[in-house]
């Protein structure tokens, strides 16, 4: 099996990118609910708090590539003025041209507050650091963008996810 140029990138952004962009929010999220439960006095906070640091940074850096490459690589493509382009193949087709209409659209244009979300968590928590710990406002804050930055991307994804099944980037 043989991928294209374009099916590489279209690999990388969706399954690379995306994969770690949920592994570093599983961690991220994990390590802001624990914080809960954490004490400034505890052993432990200086360690949970640098990993806590660098998940959200992460995960901030990887939304952040996840939509450059797809906006600037993949949509390209994507939208080329073939009657190839997987654009044209989704919109001849009425019965998947609303996947064009309504999932493209979410995906230029909702799925960029994700990295944005994202990125403002990971102030917060540099911001903040241990006084995250006693601000439970902050900290649930931080938590619900974080959440909300997680929807956003996933629901891109899995627009992305059934388009490439209908018009693969080839």
């Amino acid at each position: 099996m043989r991928f294209t140029g374009h099916e590489w990138w279209a690999l990388v952004h969706g399954m690379g990118l995306g994969a770690l962009f949920l592994l570093a929010f599983a961690g991220g999220l994990a390590d802001l609910y624990g914080l809960k439960r954490a004490l400034v006095t505890d052993v432990g906070v200086t360690e949970r708090m640098r990993r806590l640091r660098i998940g959200v940074t992460a995960m901030a850096v990887v939304a952040w590539l996840t939509v450059i490459t797809g906006t600037w690589l993949v949509y390209p493509w994507y939208r080329a003025k073939t009657p190839t382009s997987p654009r044209s193949r989704l919109l001849a087709d009425p019965s998947t041209a609303a996947w064009h209409e309504f999932g493209m659209e979410w995906k230029e244009h909702v799925a960029w507050l994700s990295p944005i979300l994202a990125t403002a968590v990971a102030f917060i928590v540099v911001y903040y650091g241990d006084e995250l710990i006693r601000h439970e406002r902050v900290r649930r804050t931080a938590m619900t963008l974080f959440v909300l930055a997680f929807v956003f991307a996933a629901v891109g994804g899995v627009f992305g996810a059934f388009i490439t099944k209908v018009a693969p980037v080839s």
